[in-house]
């Protein structure tokens, strides 16, 4: 079955929601170089954090100015994993797994998947999304899911789905890709950075049942 994340939680009551929901991850937006509504100060990401129920993954997005802050943020908000958005190197990410306690995530553009194999041996998943020229996630756009699943084939990294996901297009997403979750932040907002309760049950719902096979 494949696995949801609602990103871009930003207060206790759409935590809730997408727990209720049944989600599997909520990602908790911090310290990034893009302008988004989704973002929190790093006290309302660790507050987040704590709060989120058992067996519910929590994820910190960043785009830390450098390797240090990278580890600052990871050590004081305490998530589960870690997805950064933005350029940054297979070494890095090396040295990052050395010296975090965290499943690292990277958030790959859809039109450079290739770029992805790099990466491969040193992150626990690849996030494959539709960013904006800053290197953001959240565009609310869609991607050729068709060449995604072909460019990353032969990958062994686990491939979260992403951008322009909504109730509407989730399902023939993950029937077309297969991934091993799908991400979604603006699809199921009623405004920036507010979660529409009834989105997120019907996203999640539609994301997990998109395989079942029909009843005869």
């Amino acid at each position: 079955m494949t696995r949801v994340k609602i990103c871009g939680v930003t207060n206790a009551a759409d935590l809730e929601t997408a727990a209720d929901a049944g989600a599997d991850a909520v990602g908790i937006i911090c310290d990034v170089s893009v302008d988004t509504p989704r973002e929190v100060a790093l006290e309302r990401a660790a507050s987040l954090v704590d709060a989120a129920p058992p067996f519910v993954t929590t994820v910190l997005v960043t785009m830390p100015s450098d390797l240090e802050r990278a580890i600052e943020l990871v050590e004081a908000i305490e998530p589960d994993a870690v997805q950064f958005h933005g350029g940054i190197q297979p070494g890095d990410l090396a040295y990052l797994r050395s010296n975090v306690d965290a499943t690292l995530l990277l958030a790959v553009a859809a039109d450079d998947v290739s770029a992805a194999e790099a990466y491969d041996d040193v992150v626990d998943g690849l996030v494959v999304d539709t960013p904006d020229e800053d290197g953001g996630g959240g565009t609310g756009r869609t991607h050729d899911w068709e060449r995604t699943r072909l460019a990353v084939a032969g990958l062994e990294s686990p491939l979260i789905l992403a951008g322009g996901l909504t109730p509407a297009n989730v399902a023939d997403a993950v029937r077309t890709v297969d991934p091993f979750a799908v991400d979604v932040a603006s699809g199921v907002e009623s405004d920036g950075g507010v979660k529409d309760a009834a989105a997120v049950r019907s996203f999640v719902e539609r994301a997990k049942n998109a395989m079942r096979k029909a009843e005869p």
